[in-house]
């Protein structure tokens, strides 16, 4: 049995699929009922990682954990994970926390969430994805009413990954002990600006797309009435000040599961019917 925290998110509903696609028998924690969208054949378990006491109904019997990064007390997550005797855990974190940079607020809680993950005495995998493709979805508001998307950081090229590539890497990290103790960090195929990814979610569509560039004092403000100030300043110190560098495609994807990863024009094509 293995365990999916955020199954019903981008990546954890991946994780799920693959997992269920390797026969392998896979349990949800989710904070109630059975969640729309989870597959039938999951079993879901109530609990909350803000909790760490209320995971053990949800961790009896694991032998492996995929675990999301951030939460309230992580060291007493992984203590819990350890109690029950789970035999590895796979961390989702983020390319960011490679530079130590704890002054910055979104790789400072993936920083605090790698150190639990190493020091909880369970065999551990970290992987740190670039951008998600599925961030795209963020844009089906603007497109529900219009062919233009406002976008903030136009000029920065960022070698997305697809969520199925990580879900794929995470699978076979949760299956075998060859990747334990290792840190991966994962990329798409190629670099792609906001416009490249404008014109190829246009192509799928059939719609004549176009990007607005946001300017910073725009962006600035649409994104302070979405999330605390400390992330946005965060975000600007990746992409405006040029701390954080997702520009480069890696082989680690392709090293892992013997194939290349899925470009933006297949994630586009598989998810076109959200965007209809």
């Amino acid at each position: 049995m293995i365990l999916v925290t955020g199954a019903s998110g981008n990546v954890g509903a991946e994780v799920v699929r693959a997992l269920l696609n390797a026969n392998e028998q896979v349990r949800a924690l989710t904070r109630g009922a059975h969640p729309a969208g989870l597959p039938a054949e999951v079993e879901a378990v109530t609990g909350d990682l803000d909790q760490p006491e209320t995971l053990r109904a949800a961790l009896d019997g694991v032998r492996g954990v995929f675990l999301l990064p951030g939460y309230q007390d992580m060291p007493a997550v992984l203590a819990e994970i350890r109690r029950a005797g789970a035999g590895r855990v796979v961390l989702l974190s983020g390319s960011s926390a490679a530079d130590g940079d704890t002054t910055n607020a979104v790789s400072a809680y993936m920083i605090r969430s790698e150190a639990a993950a190493r020091e909880a005495g369970v065999p551990w995998t970290i992987l740190r994805p670039f951008g998600l493709m599925s961030n795209t979805l963020r844009w089906r508001p603007q497109l529900r009413h219009g062919d233009v998307v406002v976008q903030p950081f136009a000029n920065v090229p960022v070698a997305m990954i697809d969520p199925y590539d990580i879900a794929a890497v995470a699978a076979v990290a949760l299956r075998a002990g060859t990747h334990d103790g290792r840190c991966y960090t994962l990329s798409g195929p190629d670099p792609l600006l906001p416009a490249d990814r404008v014109r190829i979610l246009g192509e799928v569509l059939g719609r004549d797309l176009r990007l607005d560039a946001q300017s910073s004092t725009e962006a600035r403000e649409q994104m302070g009435a979405e999330m605390p100030q400390e992330y946005v300043d965060a975000f600007f110190s990746f992409y405006v000040d040029g701390t954080l560098d997702e520009s480069h495609a890696l082989p680690t994807v392709e090293e892992i599961l013997q194939r290349k990863p899925r470009t933006f024009a297949q994630w586009a094509a598989a998810h076109a019917e959200a965007f209809r």
